[in-house]
């Protein structure tokens, strides 16, 4: 992953995007101020929601001019690594929820050559990860219960947020879910660095503008 960027990192999820013209909605964010492509993998058993698989990713690569941010929503991701990494993956996170042999997990991620995160469901606590923080690079905190988009934000983040700086001043907290304009400096003046925004992005009627807005917050 290259340097970070000043101020907040916006994550477009591609979730949200067409699926009909999804080289058109590549392109779009690969011009606009956002920085990295957060791609959500669902598997229909850790959440309800089933997604897209290797073959889509497989095309958004292809397109894809900034890193991609795997989000894993799976049971047993530490089976499909290897191919998200190649597949293009700079990031992957995967739920504390689904990995019973989590510190294994994240240095698989690890020696593949990857960023490692792990992902906490709305009503995790955060002090799970007191015996892993110090071994990642970044948090996720799901401000949605996951599986699918456009879900009301849960006020309960902000201080989830709080809580995971005061455990570790140097790990990225990524925020999942009802990510809006209305938001957005909240969390980031709580502690968050990297924004995921779907369906305030996708469905707005002009994503660029809108993803330069969350940019310039």
């Amino acid at each position: 992953m290259s340097s970070l960027p000043s101020g907040a990192i916006i994550a477009p999820s591609v979730l949200a995007a067409d699926f009909a013209n999804l080289q058109r909605d590549c392109e779009m964010l690969n011009v606009s101020q956002a920085d990295w492509f957060h791609i959500d993998i669902m598997d229909g058993v850790f959440v309800p929601n089933i997604s897209f698989g290797m073959p889509v990713l497989e095309a958004i690569q292809r397109h894809a001019k900034k890193p991609l941010d795997v989000h894993l929503m799976i049971v047993q991701p530490e089976r499909y690594l290897e191919t998200f990494k190649k597949l293009g993956a700079e990031i992957i996170t995967v739920h504390y929820e689904a990995c019973p042999h989590l510190h294994r997990t994240i240095q698989q991620i690890k020696d593949l050559g990857c960023k490692a995160g792990v992902a906490l469901n709305p009503h995790t606590p955060v002090n799970v990860l007191e015996d892993i923080i110090h071994d990642i690079d970044m948090v996720l905190v799901m401000s949605v219960n996951p599986g699918f988009g456009g879900q009301r934000f849960i006020e309960h983040t902000y201080e989830k947020v709080r809580k995971v700086r005061q455990m570790s001043d140097t790990v990225m907290i990524e925020i999942d879910g009802g990510v809006t304009s209305k938001n957005a400096k909240q969390l980031v003046d709580a502690g968050a660095k990297a924004l995921v925004a779907g369906s305030f992005v996708f469905s707005s009627e002009n994503p660029i503008q809108t993803i330069a807005d969350l940019k310039n917050i």
